[in-house]
């Protein structure tokens, strides 16, 4: 699985179609075969034999980079570890809301990644079916 780096690559899958929501993120798609032939922008993507994925965290909805980085590992890893893999497309997961500070109380608790990680895996589920 290829990782999305630059500003160019999240900007064309972010053009994409939302493929599925949950309470706190969004997982947008790109269809590397079509979406790029009308963009003009073949070398965006140049494995093409594999699925990408990046991660959108905004400072808005997690202030502290302890959480940031916490729910970018997360997206990493339940993504790497789907069965079956995500399809040969361009993804990323954005995080649209916030999560209560009054619940989870330290930056990066164990109650968070799990609820993170139980939410992603159900965003990685309803975008497969």
């Amino acid at each position: 699985m290829q990782r999305l780096k630059t500003r160019v690559q999240f900007q064309a899958v972010m053009a994409g179609s939302t493929v599925s929501r949950t309470a706190h993120f969004a997982l947008h798609r790109l269809n590397l075969d079509t979406g790029l032939e009308a963009e003009g922008s073949q070398a965006l993507f140049a494995v093409r034999a594999e699925p990408w994925i990046g991660a959108l965290i905004p400072k808005r909805w997690a202030k502290r980079a302890v959480t940031r980085n916490a729910i970018k590992r997360q997206i990493y890893t339940v993504s790497q570890a789907l069965t079956p893999p995500l399809p040969v497309a361009a993804h990323v997961v954005r995080l649209r809301s916030g999560f209560d500070r009054q619940q989870f109380i330290s930056a990066s608790s164990d109650a968070l990644k799990r609820a993170v990680r139980g939410e992603l895996q159900d965003l990685f589920a309803r975008a497969a079916s």
